[in-house]
């Protein structure tokens, strides 16, 4: 179960070599002078001699000369774009539109035009946490897919969606811990969740995915939701 994970991060150094180099042969160095760190997806930025790349799920960028690794946010001046959020979307997202979402319990707020996916397990403590902050959220349309990463969770995960509130028995399990009265013997898209979020990279929970595809793991607070939102324009 993991906590939030942070979409900003500080500026603390910047310096390259004037070494001609590529992306093959920043991996080279790398890996013959720090083989410990392991930095992926690595490519060429906009900003010559400086290359991007994942480590521990964060956007970093590290000189051709493999010699300094350094976090924070690549802003292009001419327009004032920030080109380390883009990354942080393409490298953390998968198509909200091919989610099955008739797979997931959903529930509607307001207009319902802000939409959002969870991936959420009832005994996973993080996520009634989430569950509590998604409650502060309006005009939002979720779609909560059961995900009982814990053994003891499936039983009573396949009990909701066999009640005929399932809205009602998720809450009323992920929130005050009450299992449905009913028997788990209907069709149920609970191996399907499961198969769904390994496919999805779904390591932990709660997970968010945002409409735009902007996946995340943790107990994201509703303002931090609606910052999201907002900095994304969705």
């Amino acid at each position: 179960m993991l906590k939030p994970v942070a979409l900003t991060f500080t500026l603390t150094a910047l310096l390259s070599s004037p070494v001609f180099a590529s992306v093959d042969t920043v991996k080279y160095k790398l890996a013959q002078k720090y083989p410990k760190v392991k930095i992926e997806n690595l490519k060429a930025t906009e900003m010559k001699n400086v290359y991007s790349g994942t480590l521990d799920n964060q956007v970093v960028y590290v000189d051709e000369a493999a010699e300094h690794l350094f976090f924070g946010s690549m802003i292009r001046l001419k327009d004032q774009k920030n080109l380390t959020k883009d990354l942080v979307v393409g490298q953390n997202s998968t198509s909200f539109s091919q989610l099955p979402l008739q797979d997931a319990i959903k529930t509607v707020r307001g207009t319902g035009q802000h939409k959002i996916a969870i991936f959420s397990d009832p005994n996973c403590p993080y996520c009634k946490t989430l569950e509590g902050n998604l409650s502060q959220l309006k005009d939002v349309t979720i779609y909560t897919f059961m995900f009982p990463i814990k053994a003891q969770s499936i039983e009573p995960s396949k009990k909701v969606w066999c009640s005929f509130n399932k809205e009602y028995a998720w809450k009323s399990l992920i929130i005050e811990g009450q299992q449905p009265n009913v028997k788990a013997d209907c069709a149920n898209p609970i191996e399907r969740n499961l198969q769904l979020g390994r496919q999805l990279g779904v390591q932990g929970t709660p997970a968010i995915i945002f409409s735009n595809g902007l996946k995340v793991t943790g107990a994201y607070p509703a303002a931090e939701i609606e910052k999201i939102w907002k900095e994304l324009g969705i």
